[in-house]
């Protein structure tokens, strides 16, 4: 249930093919989000990933149909959220830089 109040905008990016336990990742997130009482979550499913057709010159299309990235996004309490957030960044493979 949608509570008043302020909140906090989450966004992850995973690529298409990218697994989590045998299935992929972006689903995996999502039944960890509903699980765990979120209220709702949107996947955005990218046409073009420009920073993969600028490190692979050689990659086909149908190749990089596979690589393209989803976007994630959901907005919950900052203290949802700060509980939510580890298991999230173990799932998708957080990078720190």
């Amino acid at each position: 249930m949608l509570t008043p109040g302020v909140g906090k905008k989450v966004g992850i990016y995973v690529a298409e093919d990218q697994q989590y336990h045998g299935s992929a990742t972006y689903a995996a997130v999502l039944d960890f989000l509903f699980f765990h009482g979120v209220s709702g979550a949107t996947v955005t499913r990218g046409m073009l990933d420009l920073a993969r057709i600028h490190h692979m010159q050689t990659t086909s299309l149908v190749d990089l149909a596979v690589h393209l990235p989803v976007k994630i996004e959901f907005i919950e309490t900052a203290q949802k959220v700060e509980e939510l957030l580890p298991k999230l960044q173990a799932m998708v493979g957080c990078r720190t830089d």
